[in-house]
């Protein structure tokens, strides 16, 4: 049977893993059952990525690492996303996955001039988003967690923009029918929220925003939640078995 593969491309920090796990985890946690076999890959670690053949799907989780690298690894696994894509393999990118799959379908990832946007914050769909498998049943604005420094500056020309706030221009898109990109973190937890601040608040890294955000001010965000396992729906419905 073909598997829903999880490219884990990045860690979260130790005082949160050794707590409440890591980026791979919470995403699996947050499907849901599946009745697909789900396989984590580490592509920094392979010298030949998994056979397209052999996936139903794939998630790209975030990261630590900066896609304007342009790490060897992250090049490998931007043309395998190209190719999965070209196969309308159901994909979908998170934060740093967000971004590379921006990149690797002719968008532009760079610094944002404002620099990070981090804590619990609010996102308004787009009317492209009312049809939208991922997105069509979310309200206009909804609540959901995010940390990062870069972000899409300019979506791929094939690019249909699902969400967006103040901040954030690019915050959801989607290319075809099959491939999403969400800069924020439907599989972030409030716990996992706030850890991420205190982390970057101990290291005295970004106090202004660290501040701004304040774990105080970490909500619950259920419906940003809803966008794992309503791409998991998709994947089943493009297998045509049950979810």
């Amino acid at each position: 049977m073909k598997s829903l593969i999880v490219f884990k491309v990045g860690e979260t920090f130790d005082g949160i893993s050794e707590k409440i796990g890591d980026f791979e985890e919470w995403i699996i946690s947050g499907i849901g059952p599946l009745p697909l076999p789900i396989h984590v890959v580490d592509p920094r670690n392979m010298v030949e990525l998994p056979s397209i053949a052999t996936v139903a799907a794939a998630i790209v989780t975030g990261s630590h690492s900066m896609v304007t690298d342009r790490a060897s690894w992250s090049e490998s696994l931007a043309a395998w996303l190209r190719s999965a894509i070209s196969e309308d393999i159901p994909v979908l990118g998170i934060c740093y996955g967000h971004q590379l799959l921006a990149q690797a379908l002719g968008g532009e990832v760079g610094d944002h001039p404002d620099g990070i946007e981090l804590g619990t914050i609010h996102i308004k769909l787009t009317n492209d988003a009312k049809n939208d498998a991922l997105f069509e049943s979310l309200p206009e604005e909804f609540a959901a967690q995010a940390v990062h420094r870069q972000s899409v500056r300019r979506l791929p020309e094939r690019a249909v923009l699902l969400a967006s706030n103040a901040f954030e221009p690019h915050h959801a898109f989607r290319v075809g029918q099959s491939a999403w990109g969400v800069q924020f973190h439907p599989e972030f937890s409030p716990a996992a929220m706030s850890g991420y601040i205190n982390e970057l608040a101990n290291q005295s890294v970004d106090g202004e925003s660290c501040a701004e955000a304040s774990s105080s001010k970490v909500l619950p965000t259920l419906e940003a939640a809803t966008i794992l396992p309503k791409f998991a729906k998709v994947v089943c419905q493009r297998m045509e078995i049950g979810k």
